[in-house]
């Protein structure tokens, strides 16, 4: 359950700029994901989520970088992908990842959040995320990295 929960978390602050944690709550419930907020307050903690400005002027969640620009994954974020994805394979500048069911959005959801060189996009169904990049080198670095993750 707090997998499914954080892999959500996930999801939503890619999606929508959430600025509290009631917001976060009432999103997570529309998903059918019953938590409180004390609850929410430690995921928060653990996926090192902290709070960005907007253009807008509001505050947003997202993935706190160690260093921007590289391929830093957060503590728990990297939990959740060994937890979650099942495989990756590269197929030219394609990236395949594979998860369990229910959680490839998430996955490239997390992914789309990240400032990861060479990273174009991603699409994504119930298990399966296709991963777009540049070239064929930054697609070979990027599975590479996704693969170490998981062992």
């Amino acid at each position: 359950m707090k997998s499914r929960r954080q892999a959500e978390i996930l999801r939503i602050i890619t999606e929508q700029d959430i600025e509290t944690q009631e917001e976060m709550l009432e999103n997570l419930r529309r998903c059918g994901i019953h938590a409180t907020q004390a609850t929410i307050s430690r995921d928060i903690k653990e996926m090192n989520l902290v709070k960005q400005p907007t253009d807008g002027g509001v505050y947003r969640y997202v993935v706190a970088m160690e260093q921007p620009g590289q391929r830093a994954f957060a503590g728990r974020l990297k939990d959740i992908f060994k937890e979650g994805v099942t495989s990756c394979a590269a197929a030219q500048n394609i990236v395949v990842v594979k998860t369990m069911p229910g959680l490839a959005p998430a996955a490239a959801s997390a992914l789309d959040g990240m400032e990861i060189d060479g990273f174009l996009g991603s699409l994504a169904g119930d298990d399966t995320a296709v991963l777009i990049m540049s070239n064929n080198k930054t697609a070979e670095g990027l599975c590479r990295d996704i693969e170490s993750m998981l062992e």
